[in-house]
């Protein structure tokens, strides 16, 4: 039996929401028990809603400030919750499961035999929780591709929110950690296909909360742009959530281990779930019928048609471009397509939008 504080952990972590949010199955116990001492455990569950201090959680939890502070110092320091330094102050704040917790656990790049441990629970909890529900089923996109800008053809409508250039320049703070999804597979013993691990980007807060805590480093906006072209060369899609502000991370993601990926590829029709709003358009003249396009292409969206012409499926394209910029010829460019909703503006809006299509 676990202790009845994991039982708590796991209707906490329900409430939270959030993906692989929490299901009573053995995986789950077997996961936090690693994770999570039963004291830590306690701290998370009494953790409240939005920023707070040791002093005010202490206070709720009739427990000594220095005991708490403590306490939350060593959970965020190994990703178990989330910590920002503001005017002198330290504030605390609870995180789900994902986006948070379980991507934190691998970001500092670590290797020893805890992160080990937990690379191969967290991946058969995910491996139990998705074996357990629908994740075929259509769902409103909580994530979203952003095309490769230098590709798209001239005389079609770029937003700012399509330009990954753009959330560079915005921010003055711009870290970078290890790629969670990569990292877990590189402990679990898995190939990793020859991929740039360190390309993992956060802007502002949590950048600061990166570097300090998830022994990320900061980027001057040259060595951004640097990581980009890396990821762009290797094939990797830029992802980040499905809005156009505040965007808090600009992830880059294969097709093989990144969990947005896998489970836009599960889904009928993929393009529906995880897209940038473009598509690929090929240049008769310039294609040499090659098929690299076809082998890059991260969604297998690409076949070769009867003119030696690749073919796009649409209902599969994710419009990442990734065709685009490994084409020796640049026979392709990618072009507006008008059946992709704009993205929410913000984290309100999309939790709006994901009311309304039944999810919240």
């Amino acid at each position: 039996m676990s202790h009845p504080v994991y039982r708590q952990l796991l209707e906490v972590m329900k409430k939270r929401g959030g993906d692989f949010s929490g299901m009573d199955i053995p995986e789950f116990f077997a996961m936090v028990e690693a994770m999570f001492t039963p004291a830590e455990a306690e701290v998370n569950n009494a953790m409240p809603r939005g920023p707070f201090t040791a002093q005010d959680l202490a206070k709720g939890m009739g427990r000594e400030t220095a005991e708490i502070q403590a306490l939350l110092e060593g959970m965020a320091d190994k990703g178990l919750c989330l910590a920002l330094r503001m005017g002198g102050t330290t504030y605390y704040q609870s995180a789900r499961f994902m986006p948070g917790i379980l991507e934190f656990q691998f970001m500092p790049g670590r290797s020893g035999e805890r992160e080990k441990q937990l690379a191969k629970l967290i991946y058969a909890y995910k491996k139990a929780f998705d074996a357990r529900s629908d994740i075929s089923a259509p769902a409103y996109p909580l994530n979203r591709v952003i095309t490769v800008e230098r590709t798209i053809a001239a005389g079609n409508q770029v937003h700012t929110y399509d330009q990954v250039q753009s959330f560079i320049d915005q921010n003055d703070q711009i870290a970078v950690t290890t790629c969670f999804c990569r990292h877990a597979a590189l402990l679990r013993g898995e190939e990793i296909h020859g991929m740039p691990n360190d390309v993992c980007m956060q802007f502002g807060p949590a950048a600061q909360f990166a570097v300090e805590r998830l022994n990320g480093r900061m980027l001057t906006k040259a060595e951004a742009r640097t990581v980009l072209e890396r990821s762009e060369e290797a094939g990797l899609i830029h992802m980040s959530v499905n809005m156009t502000e505040g965007l808090g991370f600009i992830c880059n993601c294969d097709r093989w281990h990144c969990v947005t990926v896998t489970r836009a590829l599960a889904k009928e029709k993929p393009a529906f779930y995880f897209n940038s709003g473009f598509q690929p358009q090929f240049d008769a003249e310039k294609c040499t019928a090659c098929e690299t396009c076809l082998d890059r292409c991260p969604a297998t969206a690409l076949t070769m048609g009867a003119q030696e012409l690749p073919v796009v499926d649409l209902d599969r394209c994710f419009g990442c471009a990734v065709c685009a910029t490994g084409c020796p010829t640049e026979a392709i460019a990618m072009v507006n397509r008008t059946d992709i909703l704009a993205p929410p503006k913000d984290g309100k809006a999309l939790k709006a939008a994901m009311a309304a299509a039944g999810q919240g």
